[in-house]
């Protein structure tokens, strides 16, 4: 008698669902502090966190409903789908803070960035002007999709490492 396998990409979407929704609710605090451009150690390090919690739970559940069970791969695609199906959601979000909720949203950015530039004794006014018209290229919104994208994958696939191979483990055949 031959058991149902779990498919992960109904893990990867119910937990990319639940990634996106809270990834959501942090935007809208940062946003209700007026933090929501700055970005920051302290605020990619609590991403982080939320991002490999929800990863290794999904993981974690994937497993249990298996029987036990997850291959390396199966773990891999579980955290890749989670980070995929978040920034999906993440990135249709962004796109709304910027476009309808907050316009200048990327004008703030640019001034924030720039202030900080302008502590670095060892930067130009020109380099700084160069840099900003750089950023400004990448700004738009089709390169913030696109950027947004890789990034995603990349980095799920990177943060789907560790758990992945602390929780894999293969079925013996008996």
């Amino acid at each position: 008698m031959e058991k149902n396998q779990p498919k992960t990409g109904k893990y990867a979407l119910t937990y990319g669902l639940i990634l996106g929704a809270i990834s959501v609710a942090f935007l809208l605090m940062l946003y209700s502090l007026d933090m929501h451009y700055q970005g920051g150690t302290m605020v990619m390090g609590v991403s982080l966190l939320i991002t490999i919690a929800v990863i290794a739970i999904g993981m974690v559940q994937f497993k249990k409903d298996n029987g036990g069970f997850m291959s390396f791969g199966q773990g891999l695609k579980v955290g890749v789908g989670i980070g995929l199906i978040a920034g999906i959601v993440g990135i249709i979000f962004n796109q709304i803070l910027v476009g309808v909720i907050d316009p200048e949203m990327m004008n703030k950015a640019m001034e924030y960035q720039k202030g900080l530039l302008m502590e670095n004794p060892k930067m130009t006014p020109a380099q700084i002007d160069a840099q900003m018209e750089m950023a400004k290229k990448f700004s738009t919104p089709s390169m913030q999709i696109v950027f947004g994208l890789v990034y995603i994958v990349v980095s799920s696939f990177i943060l789907s490492l560790i758990p992945a191979l602390i929780l894999k483990k293969k079925e013996t055949i008996q």
